[in-house]
């Protein structure tokens, strides 16, 4: 672009005015910013190799260099983080942020200290603020994990719950109930 003015200064930074209308402004640290011809629009690039644009709808958009990490912040208050290895973080006003795996996991993590994790393969993980557990698998099993049992439920009305103790208990739809101890020993089954 031709240089329409150009003004050096006493502290070392030198401003050139474009003819189609952006200044560029270069410090003595190696750092220079472009205001757009609309005023609006700003990009400051850092002696680092970092760069922070700012659009016309307040929307900053910042590239740290060394971590090869993309943060933009827009007007509404979200942000989203875009790391190097596909990664993404979105990190919502509300508190909420979701985050998205280079393997396409995404994890929700909810401001009153709930998660959510929804692998590729459908399986569903909700773990709430007790610690408590429940896996929502794609096969059409669920199991709950507590600090007491794990229990797993089955398509067909199984339920197979391992109490902590090592005792199990499984209950079949037909209504019989089979109880082992913790070394596998039957010690009740109600075969109908």
């Amino acid at each position: 672009e031709e240089i329409q003015r150009e003004t050096a200064y006493p502290d070392g930074k030198v401003e050139k005015v474009l003819k189609n209308g952006c200044h560029l402004i270069f410090f003595p640290n190696g750092t220079w910013k472009k205001v757009g011809s609309d005023g609006k629009t700003v990009t400051i690039t850092f002696f680092n190799g970092d760069v922070k644009q700012i659009m016309p709808d307040q929307t900053v958009i910042y590239y740290y260099a060394d971590a090869k990490t993309t943060h933009t912040t827009y007007s509404d208050g979200l942000e989203v983080l875009q790391f190097s290895n596909g990664q993404i973080e979105k990190h919502y006003p509300d508190g909420k942020k979701e985050i998205t795996f280079p393997d396409q996991t995404i994890k929700n993590l909810f401001t009153d200290g709930q998660e959510e994790s929804i692998f590729p393969d459908g399986t569903i993980v909700r773990v709430q603020r007790d610690g408590s557990k429940t896996i929502e698998f794609n096969n059409g099993q669920r199991e709950l994990h507590t600090s007491q049992f794990k229990r797993r439920e089955y398509p067909d009305g199984t339920v197979k719950t391992v109490y902590m103790n090592g005792q199990q208990e499984t209950k079949y739809i037909s209504g019989r109930v089979r109880v082992k101890d913790k070394d596998g020993n039957i010690i009740m089954d109600t075969k109908l």
